[in-house]
């Protein structure tokens, strides 16, 4: 077997994320964008003496449990790769990667509680970042998401199931409009063009909606048409704010070097577990409110009563784990590194009048030198890759009772659990909540307290 050669293969498992196994010639092969009982024909990748990675060309064979895909787009772009999947496997999918996972480090019993599903399947996106582009070298303008398997196209998504209809007639009406007046597309290989991404954002519970187009200086944008043409559309939610950002840094990510508010403010609101959340273009924010909301009260739960207790809320982003957490504690300190969204943390905190909450602009592995309070609990939300390898131990060395760790991809969750466990802490219960529908990724909650020989 080498490199290019096609074979044909039936999936016998997945791990997570989203890579299918099977054996061939007696080598183990790893086939992303499969899934358990389909037959694919595959062409090899990469191979070595014992395993070898595949990508599917064509499959032959759907797997017996698959239906048809509730999105039109399915078959090109490459956000929804479940979407064949009845709902019920894909939870099944999840909770299992997960605990394979966690069963191959922990040692101890531990408490794996039920998956909770999302609480709508579709349409639950609260943002997306569409990327103009196109779909064939030098074809029409598109805005949408990258292809399946490809760096440059961009497949115009006007049919998205995982946001509602507000997002499709925002991204149909723009690239409308920069199709109209012949805008391009900002090329990644030569670092020239207008047109980077559209962020849009939209507040399950209010209804607000904000809208940033991000661009490079190569050009300039009628702000008036563009306001206008916005306003003007029929929409079910309430345009609170347009903004213009620009971006010329060569990196393949949606910010601002500059940003002008064209029409309302800098910010919408959502409400959560009765609290209201400021959030900006840029600030962190889980993306399914109504998942956010099942997913904050399992950590409440988990904690029980933080009467009197002394919180740090680690990587806060814009406060809403600290904040729900606050109304009976002592005090509640929250660090994050991007400066926009703890300006918002401590603009929610005001906005639903909790004094006890500070949060504190900076990166944890050195803010967390700062804090001189000893905590009761320190809640983790950390960023897909993990803790920082050398942060984690200075967090670990302030000895809470309880520690909170919230993980949106257990890969990284196993790289850090050990330490935890090798510092005296057990893993007590673990709960998975399906926050992304219809894609492979998944949340887990994981409590862990202390049982140090030092415990008081």
């Amino acid at each position: 077997m080498k490199k290019n050669d096609i074979i044909e293969i039936t999936i016998d498992d997945l791990h997570f994320p989203n890579v299918g196994t099977a054996t061939y010639e007696g080598k183990k092969i790893k086939i992303k964008n499969a899934i358990p009982g389909q037959k694919v024909r595959a062409r090899i990748s990469r191979s070595r003496k014992e395993s070898a990675e595949a990508k599917v060309v064509e499959v032959i064979e759907p797997a017996e449990y698959e239906h048809e895909p509730g999105c039109h787009h399915f078959s090109l772009c490459g956000g929804c790769s479940y979407q064949s999947v009845p709902y019920e496997k894909q939870l099944e999918i999840k909770s299992k990667q997960v605990k394979a996972i966690l069963d191959s480090i922990l040692t101890e019993n531990y408490e794996f509680l039920p998956i909770v599903p999302s609480p709508k399947k579709t349409e639950y996106r609260n943002k997306m970042e569409f990327s103009f582009g196109d779909e064939v070298k030098e074809g029409p303008l598109t805005l949408g998401m990258h292809r399946r398997n490809s760096f440059h196209s961009i497949v115009n998504t006007y049919g998205c199931s995982i946001v509602d209809e507000d997002f499709r007639q925002i991204l149909c009406q723009i690239l409308d409009y920069f199709q109209g007046n012949s805008q391009s597309y900002y090329h990644k290989s030569t670092n020239i063009g207008f047109l980077r991404y559209l962020l849009v954002r939209k507040a399950e519970k209010t209804g607000q909606i904000l809208i940033n187009l991000i661009t490079t200086s190569q050009s300039i944008l009628n702000e008036k048409e563009f306001v206008d043409l916005i306003l003007n559309l029929n929409l079910k939610g309430t345009v609170k704010c347009i903004a213009h950002s620009i971006y010329d840094g060569v990196a393949d990510v949606a910010k601002a070097d500059e940003m002008r508010i064209l029409y309302g403010e800098a910010r919408i609101v959502e409400e959560l577990l009765g609290l209201k959340f400021n959030i900006s273009s840029f600030s962190f924010f889980q993306t399914n409110s109504l998942g956010a909301e099942k997913l904050y009260s399992i950590v409440r739960d988990f904690i029980g009563t933080t009467k009197d207790k002394i919180i740090f809320d680690l990587y806060s982003g814009t406060g809403t784990i600290g904040q729900i957490l606050a109304p009976t504690a002592k005090k509640v300190t929250g660090i994050e590194i991007v400066e926009a969204a703890v300006e918002k943390a401590n603009e929610n905190a005001e906005l639903n009048n909790l004094t006890n909450c500070t949060f504190i602009a900076g990166d944890v592995l050195k803010k967390i030198d700062e804090l001189e309070d000893k905590p009761d609990i320190i809640v983790l939300d950390p960023p897909r890759e993990g803790i920082h390898p050398k942060a984690i131990q200075k967090i670990i060395d302030y000895k809470p009772e309880t520690f909170i760790y919230i993980s949106c991809k257990p890969t990284s969750l196993a790289k850090d659990l050990p330490l935890f466990i090798d510092n005296g802490y057990k893993v007590e219960k673990v709960q998975c909540v399906d926050m992304f529908p219809m894609t492979p990724h998944v949340e887990s909650i994981i409590l862990m307290t202390y049982c140090g020989s030092d415990k008081k």
